[in-house]
């Protein structure tokens, strides 16, 4: 079984910046386009971002949209989002997900597209 690991997450004010990490070193990173997914409590995990395998091609959930940033560094084999003025609604577990492309420029927002996942790492947004 895979394993992905992501850390970054803590407790911050609102209006506050957080990076998140995710180590896919595990997987042949380049292959793979990636997504980070969070899940507030009492709701369903949801799309954040996402970034194909080859190109930097980004997609982002209208709620983060111009406030955070996902980016990958193949060479390190890990992913990263980039959270920026964050706000008591971001608070949730952050979740990072593969899915195996091959050298694609494509993006994906469902959950079931990804078959790798990370634990999550938790994210508390204080007013």
């Amino acid at each position: 079984q895979v394993q992905m690991v992501e850390s970054g997450g803590q407790l911050v004010q609102a209006g506050d910046s957080l990076r998140l990490s995710c180590d896919a070193s595990e997987l042949q990173f380049i292959h793979y386009s990636m997504g980070w997914f969070r899940q507030a409590p009492g709701k369903e995990r949801e799309f954040v971002s996402a970034i194909s395998a080859i190109d930097g091609y980004t997609d982002h959930a209208d709620s983060v949209k111009g406030l955070f940033s996902i980016s990958r560094d193949n060479a390190k084999r890990t992913l990263f989002l980039q959270m920026n003025s964050l706000k008591p609604e971001d608070t949730a577990v952050y979740f990072c997900a593969a899915k195996f492309t091959g050298l694609s420029r494509g993006t994906y927002r469902k959950e079931r597209d990804y078959k790798y996942w990370g634990q999550g790492t938790q994210v508390t947004v204080s007013s």
